[in-house]
């Protein structure tokens, strides 16, 4: 029997919000995305071992960690839509810099700079969604959110990683930041001011606010969940491209095909998947997808030499998984806090969130070998079985999360939905 969440339709500017939040996030996931499949060609033009690369992807996330935890006691203490277009513009400054970059040493210094200011974004963008839209619509909100994902590996990555291959590696941030400025102008003039939250502040410093939400023990079981989570969906992504190149035997030119298809899967799984998280249990379908992607990831990382149709479809399989588990639990997570907690709550889960991410990184750079430029990597199979550690931990954890939502769900309905209609 179908549940009656479904019913609740979105107003004319929840769609419009939906639009920007979402391709907002496709810019700011771009970017980080982008480093993945340039792996391979930064490897060879920087001559980079993998810890070195490594720790090039996790600069980014160690200091978009870093931001959103200095920034967590003042993110409810603000309008969120000048929130969100001062840490946008520092983005796209951050972005230039790539772009600008010529050496190991300034691309790494330019990551910095673009994670201290794209890291909190996610956040802001998911208080927002919170402030606007009540838990049962938050499914399907999420699922187009992430289709951010989906999207940046059909049109951004293949059309980056071609400009990269005429231009060299600095060209796709040039992109992005390009395109960035455009939605940054559209949201000024657009998105309407997010403020509810002002009224019920109760704090008088961020220092305390800070401290009252790292305090609640249900926002600590959320924040270690999404930590676990982020180091699991992390630790496989930093050598993507080299593992496909180097060990599955694809070319340069069928890598960006490669990312193109299985963006194309996840654009069409993301919105099914948030409709059936509004309309199934968001845990059931959060452990189904996960218990699939640890089954995918050990095949996956234990190929050698395998036919390009094959590797897209066991792609596809294994993005299946590791998408799934995003949608139901974004949207778990998002009911923990009380409106006046949100946006510090998002802040802290969003840092956790990177610094986990980062450690993946640098983790999986130190687990993987590679004895030369051009020899297979060693060890990626390794990185698989630990991500089937960590992911049935996520899976104990995200079950207390559900089972807190639950409990609390007479008391999630936003009192700011109806500010928006």
């Amino acid at each position: 029997m179908k549940s009656t969440q479904e019913t609740i339709p979105f107003t004319g500017y929840q769609k419009l919000a939906i639009f920007l939040l979402a391709i907002t996030q496709f810019t700011v996931i771009l970017d980080f995305m982008v480093m993945s499949p340039l792996g391979d060609i930064l490897m060879k033009s920087l001559s980079l071992k993998p810890s070195a690369f490594g720790i090039a992807v996790s600069a980014y996330a160690f200091s978009a960690g870093l931001s959103g935890l200095l920034t967590a006691g003042f993110a409810d203490r603000f309008d969120r839509k000048k929130l969100l277009l001062f840490f946008y513009t520092g983005f796209i400054a951050g972005t230039i810099f790539c772009g600008l970059a010529h050496t190991y040493v300034e691309l790494v210094a330019a990551r910095i700079i673009t994670g201290l200011f794209g890291g909190v974004i996610g956040s802001i963008s998911m208080a927002i969604v919170t402030d606007i839209f009540s838990l049962q619509q938050r499914g399907r909100v999420m699922g187009f959110l992430q289709m951010g994902f989906g999207a940046s590996q059909v049109l951004g990555v293949p059309i980056g990683l071609y400009l990269a291959n005429i231009w060299g590696w600095e060209a796709p941030f040039w992109m992005v930041a390009g395109l960035a400025v455009i939605i940054a102008v559209v949201i000024l003039l657009q998105m309407k001011p997010v403020t509810a939250h002002l009224l019920v502040q109760r704090d008088k410093s961020a220092l305390m606010h800070l401290w009252h939400t790292v305090a609640k023990k249900r926002h600590r079981v959320g924040f270690t969940s999404t930590a676990l989570l982020s180091i699991g969906g992390f630790m496989m992504m930093p050598f993507g491209s080299a593992f496909a190149i180097n060990n599955l035997g694809l070319t340069n030119a069928e890598l960006p095909m490669l990312f193109m298809i299985s963006g194309v899967s996840s654009l069409v799984i993301m919105p099914l998947i948030g409709k059936l998280s509004d309309t199934i249990s968001k845990f059931k379908i959060f452990m189904v997808a996960s218990v699939w992607m640890m089954i995918m990831c050990v095949v996956y990382t234990n190929l050698a030499i395998t036919p390009f149709w094959i590797v897209v479809i066991l792609n596809i399989l294994m993005m299946m998984g590791i998408m799934s588990r995003m949608v139901p639990s974004s949207a778990l997570t998002s009911a923990i806090p009380d409106l006046e907690d949100r946006g510090a709550f998002m802040s802290i889960n969003a840092s956790l969130q990177q610094i986990a991410g980062g450690v993946a990184a640098a983790v999986s750079g130190l687990i993987v070998v590679q004895e030369t430029k051009y020899s297979p990597l060693e060890n990626y199979n390794v990185v698989g079985y630990v991500i089937i550690v960590i992911t049935l931990i996520s899976i104990f954890l995200m079950s207390r999360v559900s089972k807190m939502v639950s409990e609390k769900s007479p008391k999630v309905h936003p009192t700011v939905v109806e500010e928006i209609v």
